[in-house]
């Protein structure tokens, strides 16, 4: 490994050093358009590291200092101007601490071939951009280009039916082999099979969690996250590594499986079910949505067929659904 010397940054690799003085950044190449690279995936990292940023707050600091490396040396008072950038967010920006941690991550994530997606980069997905409150960044292990391919959701209950999981692993499969992204969660049940589908296709699939990329919720599920990754696919986060797999994390990733999509398939859904707030999320954002009947006596089966009640598109063939595009 290559210690390369950059003074842009503000904090010394040897640990103990409590007063910022030099920078020596961890870097694997000799290239100066690659220390380019990691030294910009830095400043993307700390500001993931803000709490309560926030996309608007976001768009209005680099409207003023134009780029990451200007926000990250802009100074307290210059920051106060900024509307809405009030003191508990300007002295996260100005937190040592912080700064510290962000160049711990980047040297995990280097380390774990874990990348980081800025809205402003070109590889970040275009339709994901469009919706209301995008995330600010994602941060992905796999392949970031088949974010910007044709995605479809496929989404259900945790406690999912026989019969759903071999519908969403079914519909998976053959929409994979027609060359369709499956986006899901990677919960248990309909989520899992709807990526398991997909990777006994070899096909591609994206898994979006609620957490950070340095663990893998649930743990049992673990297995099937690396087989995403060897089958070409990719598992993203906006949360920063460290994050808890909290139940407010999973509600706000929701906006994202179906941001991601063209369409979103729903496979089984109680009638007070998670996968309703996907729904929601996806009428919101334009997205069709299809609809997998089920048996009116099965608790699974509710909300579904309360979809198909309300206008949701009826569907009993991956065929039903590719006609549409």
């Amino acid at each position: 490994m290559i210690y390369i010397y950059k003074s842009d940054i503000i904090f010394s690799n040897r640990g103990k050093e409590a007063k910022p003085i030099k920078v020596w950044f961890l870097c694997l190449f000799l290239c100066e358009g690659e220390v380019i690279k990691i030294e910009d995936k830095y400043y993307k990292v700390w500001l993931s590291l803000i709490k309560n940023l926030g996309i608007k707050r976001y768009l209005c600091l680099i409207e003023r200092f134009k780029s990451f490396k200007g926000i990250y040396n802009a100074k307290e008072y210059d920051l106060k101007e900024i509307a809405g950038i009030g003191g508990k967010i300007s002295s996260q920006l100005l937190d040592e601490n912080i700064r510290i941690l962000a160049k711990r991550h980047l040297e995990y994530m280097i380390k774990n071939n874990i990348d980081i997606v800025s809205i402003y980069d070109i590889e970040y997905p275009n339709l994901l951009k469009e919706i209301y409150d995008p995330p600010i960044n994602l941060y992905v292990r796999g392949d970031k280009k088949i974010l910007s391919d044709f995605c479809l959701a496929i989404i259900g209950c945790r406690e999912a039916t026989e019969y759903g999981r071999k519908v969403a692993q079914e519909f998976s499969y053959k929409l994979s082999k027609e060359n369709v992204i499956i986006v899901s969660g990677l919960a248990r049940g309909i989520d899992a099979m709807a990526h398991w589908g997909t990777v006994y296709a070899k096909g591609k699939t994206v898994a979006v969690l609620g957490n950070g990329l340095d663990s893998v919720y649930p743990k049992e599920n673990n297995h099937l996250a690396q087989m995403i990754i060897e089958s070409g696919g990719a598992i993203i986060s906006e949360y920063p590594l460290g994050t808890r797999p909290d139940k407010m994390n999973f509600v706000a990733r929701n906006r994202i499986i179906s941001g991601l999509s063209r369409g979103v398939v729903i496979v089984e859904a109680k009638e007070k079910s998670g996968t309703l707030l996907t729904v929601d999320f996806a009428l919101e954002q334009g997205r069709d949505i299809f609809v997998v009947p089920g048996n009116i006596d099965s608790a699974n089966s509710i909300g579904t067929n309360e979809l198909i009640k309300q206008g949701g598109r009826i569907i009993t063939d991956y065929r039903d659904v590719l006609g549409e595009y």
